[in-house]
């Protein structure tokens, strides 16, 4: 073991070796045996190189050229068109989810997946709770629109800190109303972090300080953990792909699968136009031929402000992480082209054992972790498009803890009851006061079905349409009773 390390420039692993017990010396001795270091100093190489290079340059850059491109904006009845498209691949079983849930709730203040936070609903649903639903309902549509429909099979990326915890949560939770064979789950792998010079970080005196490997280690795991595998055996053909701290994301959207479909696409991403010139947010375009994600820090703002002949701005299609990929595109990239991936540098300061055995916690980047991301293999597709959707219908994230200005708890809250309140208005129904509003996803999960039980009726907030067994009814109700008259059986 010290020769292969001494090989690789890495002997300082097994520094503190003779003071770690026989349980420690085991420990380590099997990280580092789980190392390919060959493999893994090449990756940091070629990430550091392309690192130091020049960033994108913007000569290359070109805006997303109309034949790539579609928009929600257009026409109701293509919309239509769409969506029952994507409602017959759902019944047909031919559907899939892949949820991307590596992520702690640590910048919310939580020591909990982020998947499992409430961000304040009447309801107390968390993340998860209201994707789940609102996979149910789009099986209950599907069903309703061709006679039956099979399940959607909902695949969940996890990592070494959310994984169990995870899955206890479904199971305390009866897997909010899904089928537990169809919620399957597994693990992006864990990268040794390393120092800006190459040196493989310590976390203790016998263990290898370690850090996911990005969302787009999702291709990786897939092909690892049987994922693939299992979508092909059960005839998936339709692949939606998202993040999970999306409040208003829509799981899966036939419309999305319906359009993809349609133009015959192996590899689609959703957008919303950006709000400003220089809102931070990366940017769908093309660069020397390809598809790609371009960060806000890579273009000038001389670049973002420019515009086209009818004023709209030119580079405008901000990536929101939700995908549509075909199976014979995933199997492409994990079988021939997740290894031309290059990871990209994230410079951290990352706590680690310094030479006299201290852990520390640097106050600045003392080394890097390599990711990959989930859009680098957009540069792969033979056919891709870009659907344009509303941002108030569809994009919320929570990124940051309670109390700021944007991407928190309060404005994912506000967005959701907006949201709710739009579909009550354009069904015809009329609201008494200000007030938080929420319909559960089992009620209605864009607005649909809605005016039999609202119109004509004035409505008080806070207001909460759930669903029971004995039909639907106001979460605020005592008895089975409210003021609102919601009494419609199912």
């Amino acid at each position: 073991l010290k020769s292969s390390l001494v090989s690789h420039g890495q002997e300082h692993l097994l520094a503190f070796w003779d003071e770690l017990s026989s349980d420690q010396k085991d420990d380590l001795y099997r990280d580092i045996k789980s190392v390919d270091f060959s493999s893994h100093l090449c990756s940091f190489k070629k990430c550091m190189q392309k690192d130091n290079s020049p960033q994108t340059k913007e000569d290359n850059l070109q805006p997303l050229p109309d034949d790539a491109c579609e928009s929600v904006f257009i026409s109701n009845e293509r919309n239509e068109n769409w969506r029952n498209i994507g409602l017959k691949e759902i019944s047909d079983g031919k559907v899939a989810l892949l949820l991307m849930a590596g992520g702690q709730g640590t910048r919310l203040g939580v020591p909990y997946p982020k998947g499992m936070y409430n961000v304040g609903l009447q309801s107390g649903k968390c993340l998860y709770q209201i994707q789940a639903e609102r996979v149910q309902k789009q099986e209950q549509l599907a069903a309703e629109q061709f006679g039956s429909s099979k399940s959607i099979r909902w695949y969940i990326m996890t990592s070494e800190h959310t994984k169990k915890a995870t899955i206890d949560y479904f199971k305390a939770n009866g897997w909010f109303g899904l089928s537990e064979e169809n919620v399957i789950f597994f693990e992006q792998e864990m990268i040794p972090c390393t120092s800006l010079d190459g040196k493989i970080l310590m976390d203790t005196k016998h263990s290898i300080a370690r850090a996911p490997g990005g969302n787009g280690d999702l291709y990786r795991a897939m092909g690892n953990e049987g994922v693939l595998e299992d979508m092909l055996k059960k005839g998936i053909r339709s692949v939606h792909c998202y993040c999970v701290d999306n409040i208003l994301v829509k799981v899966p959207d036939p419309l999305f699968i319906g359009c993809c479909l349609d133009r015959q696409s192996d590899c689609g991403a959703k957008v919303v136009s950006k709000a400003y010139p220089t809102e931070a947010v990366g940017v769908i375009c093309e660069c020397n031929g390809n598809w790609k994600v371009v960060e806000y820090s890579e273009i000038s703002s001389e670049t973002a402000h420019m515009v086209d002949s009818e004023g709209r701005l030119l580079f405008s299609q901000g990536n929101i992480c939700n995908h549509y990929f075909t199976t014979d595109f995933l199997t492409k990239i994990i079988q021939r082209k997740e290894s031309e991936l290059i990871h990209h540098v994230a410079r951290k300061k990352i706590p680690t054992v310094n030479e006299i055995g201290e852990r520390v916690s640097p106050d600045k980047p003392n080394g890097i972790k390599m990711e990959k991301f989930v859009f680098d293999v957009f540069q792969f597709s033979e056919k891709f498009t870009v659907l344009e959707v509303a941002r108030n219908e569809e994009f919320s994230p929570l990124k940051n803890p309670p109390g700021a200005p944007k991407c928190s708890p309060e404005t994912c809250l506000e967005d959701l009851s907006n949201q709710h309140k739009r579909w009550i208005i354009r069904a015809g129904g009329t609201f008494k006061n200000e007030g938080f509003c929420e319909i559960s996803p089992l009620v209605s999960s864009h607005g649909e079905h809605l005016k039999e039980l609202v119109n004509d009726k004035f409505f008080s907030l806070p207001l909460h349409l759930e669903i029971n067994k004995n039909g639907y009814h106001n979460g605020h109700s005592v008895n089975g009773s409210n003021s609102n008259g919601l009494h419609s059986k199912l």
